[in-house]
């Protein structure tokens, strides 16, 4: 990086060389005060950044590393230039913004703002689905979503003012690899289910479930957040523009989602929450691959391992409820959230679930009532899908087998 800086450039390189703790802020005043002195003399025009490396403040490499920061962080400076708010500092970047944390000044209250990038300033597309997505956080007002305060355009910036959370996201607390306690896992998905809930209630649905979208305060309430990839359930011109691309997260997506039908609804964002518990009961996804494309081919096509199978101790409730909210056909899944939520309720109070276990039950009895002959390996696969039907209901089953074989002979003798 070259050592010579813009004005702003230099007082972002003074702030970041304290916050990495490479000087003191009081180093950092001692060498702006000489630098003045310098270049009070006539034809010195030495910079910040010259002096600190001079004095052995920073080395090269540092101000290397500084730089690529610098440049990552090239939006801090419009943001600043936000009419109302005193931008603090980054909170997070991604592909499609960069968020901060600032002071909204009329209301002394901290908020987050979401910048669009400049690059991504000139596409009419981006800018609608931004804006689109300040107008659906707004209609949404529920305890577990991030509330949506502004939008607006400062300086050929796009930002988007919203409640800030002091806390982390459900991904950090995943990051070691190790399941959270089921109990707490259910807490926290049974707040999430309550805010898509809403979510459907207004007719939006959510479209990118995952854990990264799913914000933890400091007093433990999940904040559901990111309405960018929402889209209204009647949209139907939306629906079409969109028909078959992939809108979501590969590791979290739905298979309707993948195959960017015309029809998806509120039950594409049960498999995402489906997804999300599975990660946090077991530690991992659901299904891994080397690329996304080969993530989303498992989502389509191979089966689930059961998460007890990977969690031992889980209860076989939690696991029910799991396989009901990723079935690979979204009619075979909860039909609603609120259907979703009675169950995880009853699961959290140490009953059964009720609705999910009235799924097996229906599977089981429909394939008997056809007098389908299931091979040893059918059996098989029957018991890997649900490992936690219990020895009562499969005694019952072999009674209802050995009946219906009874009535077959007795029709065949009568015949």
């Amino acid at each position: 990086m070259d050592s010579c800086m813009s004005i702003a450039d230099e007082s972002q390189l003074a702030r970041l060389v304290v916050e990495r703790k490479l000087c003191s802020a009081n180093e950092v005043e001692l060498v702006r005060s000489e630098l003045k002195a310098i270049n009070q003399k006539e034809g010195n025009n030495q910079s910040l950044t010259g002096l600190l490396l001079e004095r052995g403040y920073i080395t090269h490499t540092q101000l290397n590393r500084l730089g690529k920061t610098i440049d990552e962080d090239s939006m801090y400076r419009p943001a600043q230039q936000i009419p109302g708010y005193q931008v603090l500092c980054k909170l997070g970047q991604g592909a499609m913004a960069v968020v901060f944390k600032a002071k909204q000044l009329s209301l002394d209250r901290m908020v987050a703002i979401k910048v669009l990038p400049k690059r991504l300033s000139d596409n009419p597309e981006f800018v609608e689905r931004f804006y689109f997505e300040g107008r659906a956080a707004a209609k949404l007002n529920h305890p577990h979503i991030v509330q949506a305060y502004d939008v607006g355009e400062a300086g050929g910036y796009h930002y988007f003012v919203m409640e800030f959370i002091d806390g982390q996201t459900i991904y950090e607390l995943l990051t070691d690899g190790r399941p959270l306690e089921e109990a707490r896992a259910i807490s926290l998905i049974l707040q999430s289910a309550k805010a898509l809930e809403h979510a459907h209630s207004q007719g939006l649905i959510h479209r990118d479930v995952k854990p990264k979208n799913l914000m933890l305060s400091n007093e433990g309430i999940i904040k559901l957040a990111d309405m960018g990839l929402a889209r209204e359930m009647g949209d139907f011109a939306a629906a079409q523009a969109e028909e078959g691309r992939a809108y979501g997260t590969p590791y979290y997506i739905s298979p309707e989602q993948i195959r960017g039908e015309l029809t998806i609804d509120a039950r594409a964002d049960i498999y995402g929450l489906g997804a999300t518990f599975y990660h946090m009961v077991t530690g991992r996804v659901p299904f891994d691959g080397t690329s996304p494309s080969a993530v989303m081919h498992k989502h389509l096509k191979d089966p689930l391992v059961p998460p007890d199978h990977l969690n031992r101790s889980l209860s076989s409730g939690t696991g029910e409820i799991i396989e009901v909210m990723m079935a690979k056909s979204a009619d075979d899944r909860y039909a609603t959230l609120t259907e979703c939520i009675a169950d995880l309720e009853a699961v959290a109070k140490g009953e059964a679930p009720f609705l999910a276990r009235q799924k097996y039950d229906h599977d089981l009895l429909q394939t008997l009532a056809v007098g389908s002959k299931r091979t040893s390996e059918e059996a098989e696969a029957v018991a890997g899908h649900s490992p936690r039907v219990s020895v009562q209901w499969l005694i019952g089953i072999g009674v209802l087998l050995v009946l219906s074989m009874l009535i077959n002979i007795l029709q065949a003798v009568g015949g």
